[in-house]
Formats: structure tokens, sequence, C-alpha cells
């Protein structure tokens, strides 16, 4: 079995103990900034587990995904050399840096909320603002509404239609970030062209 598949099962295993709450919050920190594996997966155990605290849970990832953005910002900020840029090159993402730079260049804030809700491993993008000296306001603003949307859209179908959901979410989230991501993109081009 790969080292990623057994720290998956370890991830999991934190949702069958009393500490799952602590677990979700503590990896949700790490992997804003360092670590492998998505939240999302624990938060997924956790709600088949308890429905009814979905939203709970989606609330404690949030936090914690916001604390480990600003670790991840401060390594970008002031640890870039020494410390982000080998984290990325440690999990082979350091190809997918420098296009998030230019789009953090190029549009802030819908940048940072954009990576806030995909796929793609959030401490590429955590590290890379701060490396960009993305304002920090704007980061946090960004990264509050994008990660809460993210977690709260779980906790939510886990919270209406209950443990039978798993399988459709583990299908299409990738689609729901998409939904997401534009009208995300919709909502920044109304507000720009639009609204005076």
């Amino acid at each position: 079995m790969s080292r990623l598949k057994r720290l998956y099962r370890w991830v999991l295993h934190w949702a069958e103990t009393p500490y799952g709450s602590w677990a979700l919050f503590l990896l949700a920190v790490a992997e804003s900034s360092f670590f492998p594996i998505p939240p999302d997966v624990l938060l997924i155990a956790l709600a088949i587990s308890k429905p009814l605290k979905s939203f709970k849970y989606a609330l404690i990832c949030t936090l914690g995904s916001l604390v480990g953005g600003v670790f991840g910002y401060l390594i970008g900020v002031q640890f870039f050399n020494l410390i982000g840029e080998p984290i990325l090159n440690f999990y082979g993402i350091m190809d997918e840096y420098y296009p998030i730079q230019a789009l953090y260049m190029k549009y802030n804030a819908l940048a940072v909320g954009i990576a806030g809700f995909s796929p793609i491993p959030y401490k590429v993008f955590t590290i890379a603002a701060g490396a960009c000296k993305i304002d920090f306001t704007i980061f946090m603003l960004a990264s509050a509404v994008s990660r809460a949307g993210r977690f709260f859209l779980v906790g939510g179908l886990f919270r209406v239609f209950g443990p039978q959901i798993r399988g459709w979410i583990e299908k299409y989230l990738n689609l729901l970030t998409l939904i997401f991501v534009i009208l995300l993109v919709g909502g920044f081009i109304i507000i720009r062209y639009f609204i005076k």
C-alpha cells in the first residue's frame, strides 16, 4: 500500500474517535499550508456519522482552513525560498505555482476566491498569495467566503440528504466546484461592469 493511501486511512480513522472535531480542525490547518490530504475527506466521514452536526463540522473545517491559510501566507511572504518552495517541490506542484502567481498579479481577490473553492491544493494558493504579497485583508476575506462556501456546501448536502449523498458528492464535487467558480466570476463581472 502506498504511503499516501496509508496517510488517507490514518486521516479517516479520526472520524471513529472522540477527537474527530479536533482532528478535522488540525487537518484543515495543516492542509492549507503543507499537508497533502484535503480536509473534505474527514469532513465527509464525520458528516456521514452525524449528519445533524454537519454544519458544525463545516464551521470547524472553515476556521481551521483559515488559520492554516495564515500560516501558508506567512510561509510565502517571509520564508518562500526556505520553506515554501521546498513544500511545493516535495508535492510536485511547483509547476502550478507560476500560473497561480500570474493569476494573483492580474486578478487578486478573484484568484483567491476561486482558489479557496477549487480542488487544486489550497497550500499552493496560500503560499503564492504570501509570495505575491496579496493584500492580507483581501486574502482573508476571499478565503473565508470561498472556503466556507466549499465546506458548507458539503455539510449542507449531508444535513439535507444524509449519508446516502456521499457517492454523489464524491462523483460531482468537481462539477459543483466548477459551477461555483462560474457563479463567482459572474458575480465579479456584474460588480465590475454593471454596478456603478
